[in-house]
């Protein structure tokens, strides 16, 4: 590590430099992806899943009055899989078709070059910032988005706050240590105080950031936030932070910039911070639940019909891993923010 400012950073600041760092970044630099990748996600898993969620999104924008035109937009869309799913299956409903803009919010430039090689075929937009979007109806998408956005720690010592900070000992090693910390200036970013029996918190600014944009663009314009991702909703924070490399748990402090860093969302801190933002309702379910009531057990056996032996067993091996409880089906959380006017409430 050359320059002196890279040597003692708070843990969010490490975080980004590990995953968006221009030479050095995970996200920069690799495509983590799949089996040759660090770890797979849902859409990759089984196309059903995807079937589900624009299900899920014909209905919603039907809630929303069917507006002739509307944004799609999909937070950190991966490979670009799951969207070119998602518009395979909106073929079958021209006029939803019709009305929508297909927007992806992608900060790594690799990853845009991916996407657009899955979806040449229909019109999309890459945005870099949520500002600039057409002031209509706005759909969010955002699968396992949320999780990869940096996160700052802090712990409670005999009635003391501490902040969790990074050394970097050379540039592929580093190590943590403490600095006391102003509480008060935590609760003042994020908008509520925090419980007296809190003894360690975990949160994203920059996740509350991407809350506040959008929670302000769905109070003006119309819409809602599809949320998936991994969590809990327990009151009581959790060190949840991991890092990830080969689809095994890795060390954090350890070849940095070559495995994915991540947390485990708390759930039960985005409502109270949705709550405060006021107007807007908040529904939260597990994935297992979200997908069985979108009726993805019988879309599995209508697919599965006619097939062999081992093809129908993949099929119903890959639904288990995103319904099962002990796989995806607990662990992943599904939870919608939208209007407090719209009662929308399919999968919840």
């Amino acid at each position: 590590m050359k320059s002196k400012k890279f040597l003692k950073l708070p843990l969010d600041k490490f975080i980004d430099f590990s995953l968006y760092n221009k030479k050095f970044g995970y996200y920069m630099k690799k495509n983590p992806f799949g089996k040759k990748g660090d770890y797979i996600t849902a859409p990759n898993i089984s196309r059903l899943f995807t079937e589900m969620i624009a299900i899920w999104t014909i209905s919603f924008w039907k809630s929303l009055g069917s507006p002739k035109k509307f944004n799609l937009v999909e937070l950190g869309a991966g490979n670009g899989e799951m969207l070119k799913t998602l518009i395979e299956s909106f073929e079958n409903f021209p006029d939803f078709l019709k009305s929508c803009n297909f927007i992806i919010h992608e900060k790594s430039p690799l990853l845009v070059k991916e996407q657009k090689k899955k979806l040449k075929k229909v019109k999309t937009l890459w945005i870099s910032e949520l500002d600039g979007l057409k002031k209509i109806p706005s759909i969010f998408i955002a699968n396992e988005f949320f999780d990869a956005l940096p996160i700052k720690q802090f712990r409670k010592k005999e009635d003391i706050w501490f902040e969790r900070f990074v050394k970097f000992t050379n540039r592929d090693e580093a190590s943590f240590f403490e600095k006391e910390a102003d509480i008060k200036k935590v609760e003042k970013n994020i908008g509520f105080k925090i419980s007296e029996n809190q003894n360690f918190i975990e949160y994203s600014e920059l996740c509350f950031n991407y809350l506040k944009k959008i929670s302000k663009i769905i109070k003006k314009n119309d819409g809602g936030l599809l949320l998936i991702d991994y969590g809990y909703i327990d009151g009581n924070m959790e060190n949840t932070l991991h890092a990830v490399s080969n689809h095994k748990i890795a060390n954090i402090l350890k070849n940095i910039g070559n495995s994915d860093i991540t947390h485990n969302l708390n759930f039960k801190f985005f409502q109270n911070f949705i709550k405060q933002m006021g107007g807007l309702s908040v529904n939260l379910t597990t994935q297992e639940e979200f997908l069985i009531k979108l009726g993805i057990k019988e879309r599995a056996e209508i697919i599965s019909k006619n097939k062999d032996f081992l093809k129908k067993a993949d099929i119903y091996y890959r639904l288990q891993r995103l319904i099962d409880q002990k796989q995806m089906g607990n662990l992943f959380k599904v939870m919608l923010i939208k209007d407090e006017k719209n009662k929308f409430k399919l999968g919840f």
